[in-house]
């Protein structure tokens, strides 16, 4: 009965996908791959009510999911490849050669860029004259008014790598995408800047979780005397 339950559960996800799983139904799939002989469902709603959703579970630390009666150390590995392996998937899908000429696919690049990414992170995207991704460059991870953020390490990577256009980005793993004064005064740091070298700031996005917005764009929420 318990196989017959698991084969079951894997022909329904072969047939319908995920979209029509509880949330606790694909934990319970992804952990038949981890514990092959225990029932995986009063586990998978233990790791639901213990974090509060499947994101949560995905996005937990290591340590935490180790505490969850049952979870060993093989189990949450597989529970943290998951947020990783979309983000490579979405990598892999958007490498270098790839055309972003409007801002919505910026967006929507970055957002797959910062699946599963839990802590602020800064990176700088280079596009040659015809929009196509050079590089994507993974500048520091933290607050992007960091002092490990400077004008000048933008501008030289900018130049080294030979960009005519540039889009730096960074996140709010657990916040809104409202830009802080501080976002909005590096925005304009580095525009003046990468203006006197003739390389094209397109956008800064920033981005919370399936949301984003442009901070270059003038219409950002904030005002304008919050700017400067």
């Amino acid at each position: 009965m318990h196989e017959n339950h698991r084969d079951r559960v894997k022909k329904r996800f072969l047939s319908e996908g995920l979209d029509s799983f509880e949330p606790h139904n694909v934990l319970e799939l992804l952990l038949f791959y981890a514990i092959p002989q225990k029932d995986t469902n009063e586990l998978a709603h233990t790791l639901i009510d213990r974090f509060g959703s499947l994101d949560r579970v995905f996005d937990a630390p290591i340590e935490d999911l180790m505490k969850v009666p049952g979870i060993k150390e093989h189990s949450a590995t597989l529970i943290k490849m998951i947020p990783a392996l979309a983000r490579r998937y979405a990598i892999e899908k958007n490498k270098p050669g790839i055309a972003l000429d409007n801002v919505d696919a910026m967006g929507s690049y970055f957002v797959s860029r910062y699946t599963g990414v839990t802590v602020e992170t800064v990176l700088f995207l280079l596009l040659d004259n015809k929009f196509h991704v050079i590089d994507c460059v993974k500048i520091h991870e933290g607050s992007v008014n960091s002092c490990e953020i400077t004008i000048r390490k933008l501008t030289e990577i900018a130049i080294k790598k030979q960009a005519s256009m540039v889009v730096l980005a960074h996140n709010h793993p657990s916040g809104l995408a409202i830009p802080s004064a501080a976002d909005l005064y590096t925005t304009q740091q580095l525009k003046a800047a990468l203006d006197f070298l003739s390389i094209k700031f397109l956008a800064h996005i920033l981005v919370a979780g399936e949301n984003y917005v442009n901070i270059l764009d003038p219409s950002t929420p904030l005002a304008y005397e919050k700017r400067y």
